[in-house]
């Protein structure tokens, strides 16, 4: 059994309906864990490891979590855990600091109050790893998927695609500019060269590359395998600049995938992207959403262009093969943003402000199914447990689980 390290301790404190669980070591926070609803008693999220983190930004991005699952209307509950370090750092060092972190909040993951998964600065490897080491079960169809990062990335074309097309345009004429280069950022970059979109402009946390006639991808994506963060100083023929001044690059298609809140009322006076499809969960603060929709930039809904990440890891949970999820989420989800941007016009309110409310009626749904008690929702349970420990066949599951997932979008009106 695990037990927490002496002087450390896990504060509770709630806010605003989301409970923040603060793990402290010698009265400095180490991370955080936010809470912003839950479902049958269980949150799910991932831990990010990231320098300057704060309380705001995890409650921030678990109420985000809470809105994805209410749009797809997965019976989950919303929550995101962080912890202060340098993602870049050593292994050794990263998985150090997370088995730290995981022995204090340990009640919340041993009561799977809080059900964790891999996020920025983290693998699936590493949660299972620090599970594990806290002498905690992971059972065997648990954590296997690292491709979160590719799935997000296929929601973000899906979303692009969709709103160039209702604004007339195409996508391969668009020049686009990408904020973080890390899991998300740069499988979106590979699609985007793929669809023959431009992309003039990338940034990490170590400066940003401009070049109006467009960038390498594939140079690109062999400097960031080669470097990491630092292929913005490796890569020639391009105007390096700080990363915030990526934001302001005359481009057609924005995609922040990096922090939340890069847009904030400072800058969103000087974005000139005609649309922004975010990666990045809560990229941009209220005020800043208003004055972007007042000045006329379509601004998708981030909780809907990067739900692909949750909606892919379930899929391939289930056993679906990745190769049939990659197709699945662009028949889905690209008609699905179409239709929600033109019942937004229709409506003349905007679409984050309408797929709130579908997420939230959703979200209800899932509750009330949730609290019902009988022999079906027994059995349901019985045997999803018996799969998530390899008692069920994979054959037996992944066309049950297709049938589910288009069933669950289609109630969804998607």
């Amino acid at each position: 059994m695990s037990v927490s390290p002496p002087n450390t301790e896990l504060a509770r404190r709630d806010e605003g309906g989301c409970t923040v669980y603060t793990a402290l070591r010698n009265g400095q926070a180490l991370g955080y864990v936010a809470v912003d609803s839950t479902v049958a008693g269980r949150s799910c999220g991932g831990v990010r490891i990231a320098t300057g983190l704060s309380e705001e930004e995890v409650r921030i991005l678990a109420r985000s979590m809470t809105l994805k699952y209410g749009f797809l209307g997965l019976p989950q509950g919303g929550a995101k855990a962080g912890l202060i370090g340098d993602a870049d750092g050593p292994l050794e060092d990263r998985r150090r600091r997370l088995v730290e972190f995981g022995r204090i909040i340990r009640p919340l993951l041993s009561e799977k109050l809080f059900v964790p998964c891999a996020d920025m600065g983290t693998t699936a490897d590493d949660i299972r790893y620090m599970l594990e080491q806290l002498g905690l079960s992971v059972a065997r169809r648990q954590l296997r998927s690292n491709q979160s990062g590719h799935y997000t990335a296929v929601s973000v074309l899906a979303g692009a695609d969709a709103a160039a097309d209702h604004l007339g345009l195409h996508l391969a004429d668009c020049r686009v500019a990408i904020e973080g280069f890390g899991k998300v950022g740069s499988a979106l970059c590979g699609m985007l060269d793929r669809r023959g979109a431009k992309v003039v402009a990338v940034s990490t946390s170590r400066g940003a590359i401009y070049n109006d006639a467009g960038l390498d991808a594939a140079l690109l994506l062999e400097l960031a395998r080669r470097h990491g963060s630092d292929l913005v100083k490796a890569y020639p023929r391009a105007q390096f600049l700080a990363p915030a001044q990526l934001l302001e690059l005359p481009a057609d298609l924005l995609c922040p995938c990096a922090r939340h809140n890069c847009i904030t009322s400072e800058n969103a006076h000087s974005i000139q992207a005609r649309i922004i499809c975010a990666g990045a969960n809560h990229f941009a603060t209220d005020q800043a959403q208003e004055i972007l929709q007042g000045r006329g930039v379509l601004v998708l809904p981030d909780f809907v262009t990067n739900c692909g990440g949750v909606l892919g890891g379930t899929m391939e949970f289930a056993s679906i093969a990745p190769a049939a999820i990659e197709p699945f989420i662009l028949a889905r989800l690209g008609p699905a943003i179409s239709r929600l941007l033109q019942e937004a016009a229709r409506e003349g309110i905007s679409p984050t402000a309408l797929a709130a409310r579908i997420a939230q009626a959703r979200r209800e749904q899932v509750n009330r199914n949730a609290r019902q008690r009988g022999l079906k929702n027994w059995l349901l349970g019985l045997g999803l447990e018996l799969y998530r420990h390899g008692l069920v066949p994979s054959g037996i599951m992944a066309p049950l689980a297709m049938r589910y997932f288009n069933r669950l979008l289609k109630h969804s009106g998607q």
